[in-house]
């Protein structure tokens, strides 16, 4: 089978779990772990921060951070999709008492005039407490914040004093693509993740990444969240690893999905190829007629597993361990799949 279900079905390659066993270790508890300790400078060099933490998870990663922003009863802000909004088990509301309020955006992105109208409508009881912009946008298909559009947002929150969290769990993905560095995004937040297990290529991990002073306020919350480590230098060298050989490496995971999408787009699949911006492409299901389980049924008898974008869209996934070859197969098996359904 052809998995094209997720970019987390990523594997670790033979030569970063070499570099895994060959981490120098301490207990990451007590600060003492180096390889820890090096991911972290690193990364908050990386993202235009002064300080990091290592995390588990990204969502672990979104959840401290917004813990560390947010007011109880205050309102999180966010385009209706947005990952912590609907795939984080409510956590938002569950573990910092926050108020979830989704809005209606392009491509992903909400607008500063959109959140200052929230805001300004907002009552002392629930003021807007936090903003939370994903990049890339998972729910979009995997598309790209302009930096003009994140800059606009981002300026709006300031002037009105509402914190910022930016869940870059694939920023390096928007980093690669846009050919913005990850420190002109990172930079324009108070907070911002991201995620090791997807495009990069680890077994797990993530970052969190703020200023020092949030990140001191951040520690404990590691701990209240059940994210300190031990010897974790085991799993920082994997990413230490991915920094060095798998960033720029993304753009042919981007390249791939591009290659598929213009190929069932060819087809005459109902697949939009220009916003097929990194490693996601999405193909329609209301002209085919089919429910989601359906189509992905008859695509899993081709040989090919998919994945739900959104309601009525499918989602197919490239990322380290996709070839070329796989590529070509899964054209030609999506099609035939699919082809009695295509509109003539």
């Amino acid at each position: 089978m052809i998995d094209l279900r997720s970019d987390t079905a990523t594997r670790p390659t033979a030569e970063m779990l070499d570099a895994m066993t060959r981490a120098p270790l301490g207990d990451e508890q007590l600060r003492e772990d180096p390889t820890v300790n090096e991911l972290q400078r690193r990364a908050a060099e990386l993202l235009g921060q002064e300080e990091a933490l290592f995390l588990p998870t990204a969502t672990m990663a979104n959840q401290i951070a917004l813990n560390v922003l947010g007011q109880p009863g205050g309102q999180l802000v966010a385009e209706e999709r947005t990952h912590a909004m609907i795939f984080e088990a409510g956590g938002p509301a569950a573990n910092s008492g926050l108020v979830m309020r989704g809005l209606t955006g392009d491509a992903g992105r909400i607008t500063g005039e959109q959140l200052r109208g929230v805001a300004e409508g907002a009552d002392e009881f629930q003021p807007v407490s936090v903003v939370v912009l994903e990049n890339t946008h998972r729910s979009a298909g995997g598309r790209v914040w302009p930096l003009d559009a994140l800059r606009d947002v981002t300026a709006t929150a300031r002037e009105l004093r509402i914190a910022v969290h930016l869940d870059g769990a694939r920023l390096i993905n928007a980093s690669v693509a846009s050919g913005v560095a990850a420190a002109e995004y990172g930079r324009l937040a108070d907070t911002v993740t991201i995620c090791f297990s997807k495009g990069l290529g680890c077994p797990l991990g993530a970052i969190l990444a703020g200023s020092a002073e949030t990140m001191q306020k951040a520690w404990p919350r590691k701990f209240r969240f059940g994210g300190a480590m031990r010897q974790a230098g085991v799993v920082a060298a994997a990413a230490l690893y991915a920094f060095d050989h798998h960033v720029e490496r993304l753009a042919d995971d981007h390249a791939r999905a591009r290659a598929i999408a213009q190929g069932l787009a060819d087809a005459g699949l109902p697949v939009d190829v220009d916003v097929t911006e990194t490693n996601f492409v999405g193909v329609e299901l209301q002209p085919l007629g089919l429910s989601a389980a359906a189509a992905k049924e008859l695509i899993a008898r081709e040989g090919v597993l998919v994945s739900v974008l959104r309601p009525g869209v499918l989602r197919l996934a490239t990322y380290l361990g996709v070839t070329d070859e796989d590529v070509k197969q899964a054209v030609a098996a999506i099609p035939r799949a699919l082809g009695a359904r295509v509109p003539v």
